[in-house]
């Protein structure tokens, strides 16, 4: 049975990050689309995810009166980040699907201009860029399928970075 403390911030905070998730989306398709491809948006919001996963696990191990197992600041943040990510990926699937389809298009080809314009900058050959434009036309990960995969691959990400956090938040041993 999972600690209520534990499910309450997992849960709390998981909604608070999938709908900071959708609104940052919302607001880059509204403001400019073409800073889906900003690089420093993309470090700010990886940023704002750690900064409150910090705040999450500072928060529940203080609920907890310190007393924080490895599994307890795991599970914590593995539920916060699946909600999360459902949340951000269902609006993701909304928005590039129901909403405005052609959006996909749109960001897959600044995605592909951002990328080889990066590439030119680092002087990688013709050849390499052109295998790297024709992978990116064959795959849309604006697609609901696309989303869903990158949605696994975030969460498989996210839970790397919670074994770490765990690690950092968990109690010493008594022993």
């Amino acid at each position: 049975m999972i600690n209520e403390i534990i499910k309450r911030n997992g849960v709390t905070y998981g909604i608070l990050t999938g709908v900071f998730s959708a609104v940052f989306t919302a607001t880059i398709y509204a403001v400019n689309i073409n800073l889906f491809t900003s690089l420093w948006l993309g470090l700010s919001s990886i940023a704002f995810y750690l900064i409150i996963s910090i705040v999450l696990l500072s928060k529940t191990k203080k609920e907890l009166n310190g007393h924080f197992s490895f599994k307890e600041a795991f599970t914590t943040y593995f539920i916060c980040s699946l909600i999360g990510i459902l949340i951000g990926t269902t609006f993701n699937i909304l928005l590039f699907n129901v909403i405005d389809p052609s959006a996909q298009d749109t960001v897959k080809e600044l995605t592909i201009k951002s990328a080889v314009e990066t590439m030119q900058k680092f002087n990688t050959p013709a050849a390499a860029i052109n295998e790297a434009i024709a992978n990116m036309k064959e795959n849309n990960p604006y697609s609901t399928t696309g989303l869903i995969k990158g949605s696994l691959s975030s969460l498989v990400f996210s839970s790397i970075i919670g074994l770490i956090m765990a690690a950092f938040f968990k109690s010493k041993s008594q022993e």
